[in-house]
C-alpha cells in the first residue's frame, strides 16, 4: 500500500510507527491509548540506472525519499523522530544534509545539540533545506497535504537519536496551538524563524531538483568535507 513506484521499481519502505516515538511526544495522554499507527516512510538509497547508483555510491552519497501523510499525534503534528549527525573523522564539524519538497509543505526545527541555537525554516515544493554542520533535525507536517521530501546525505555514518529523544522530544514541539516549550529543554534558547536560507553557493537553487546533481561528481563535496566549507557555513541560518 505505502510502496514507492522508483526508476519503474517497486520500493518498499522503512516505516516508523507510533510506538518507536513514543519518548519524544508531546500528547503523552493521547499516545498512551493510542493505535500503533504508521506514521512516515523512508525509502533510502534511491537511484534511476545502476550507473546513477554507481556514481552516488563512489562519491560516498545517498538519495532518498520520505513521506509523511497528514495526521495529528494527539494535539501535536505529525513529525519525524528526529536527529543528530556524527563529527566528520578527525574533525570537529559533523556532517550535514540537504533536504527538498517535493510535495506539500514541510516544517523544519533545526537546533544546536547543546540548544544554544533553535530554528525553524518553513518550506513549499521545490525549496532546498540544508541541514547544517553542528545541527540536529525535526521535519514537521503541519499541512493536510502529504508531504514528499528528498534528501542527500553522506552515506557511511548513522544518525544519533539519543540526545532527541533523552529530552523527550525537541526543543520546542508543533502543537494546534502553536509552538509549546519542551519543560525537559529549559535551556534552550527561544525559538526563531527565518526564511529558506539561500544556498546557490553550495551549488543549490530553487529551480532545479537535487537528484541530477547528485551527478556532477564533486559538487555535494559538502556533504562530506564540510570543515572546507565553513566560509559558507558560518551564519548560514542567520
Amino acid at each position: 500500500m505505502n510502496e514507492l513506484e522508483f526508476a519503474e521499481k517497486t520500493k518498499e519502505p522503512d516505516v516508523r510507527m507510533l510506538r518507536d516515538m513514543d519518548d519524544v511526544l508531546y500528547d503523552k495522554k493521547w499516545a498512551k491509548v493510542a493505535e500503533n499507527l504508521e506514521l512516515y516512510y523512508m525509502y533510502r538509497d534511491l537511484f534511476l540506472s545502476r550507473r546513477d547508483g554507481d556514481l552516488f555510491k563512489d562519491q560516498g552519497i545517498r538519495y532518498d525519499i520520505t513521506i509523511i501523510p497528514p495526521l495529528m499525534l494527539g494535539c501535536e503534528y505529525v513529525k519525524t523522530a528526529g536527529h543528530y549527525h556524527p563529527k566528520v573523522p578527525g574533525e570537529d564539524v559533523t556532517y550535514p544534509e540537504v533536504y527538498e519538497v517535493l510535495e506539500g509543505e514541510a516544517t523544519y526545527l533545526l537546533q544546536k545539540e547543546d540548544l544554544s541555537d533553535v530554528v525553524v525554516v518553513r518550506a513549499r515544493g521545490g525549496d532546498k533545506v540544508v541541514v547544517p554542520p553542528d545541527y540536529g533535525h525535526i521535519t514537521i507536517n503541519e499541512s493536510n497535504k502529504r508531504l514528499k521530501m528528498a534528501n542527500f546525505v553522506a552515506r557511511d555514518f548513522s544518525s544519533i537519536y539519543d540526545p532527541i529523544k533523552e529530552r523527550g522530544g525537541g526543543a520546542y514541539f508543533l502543537t494546534e496551538d502553536g509552538f509549546v516549550e519542551n519543560p525537559r529543554c529549559e535551556d534552550a534558547a527561544p525559538l526563531r524563524e527565518i526564511e529558506v536560507p539561500k544556498a546557490k553557493a553550495l551549488g543549490l537553487s530553487r529551480n532545479r531538483e537535487i537528484y541530477p546533481i547528485g551527478r556532477e561528481r564533486g559538487t555535494l563535496d559538502w556533504l562530506l568535507r564540510p570543515q572546507d566549507y565553513m566560509d559558507i557555513f558560518e551564519g548560514f541560518l542567520d
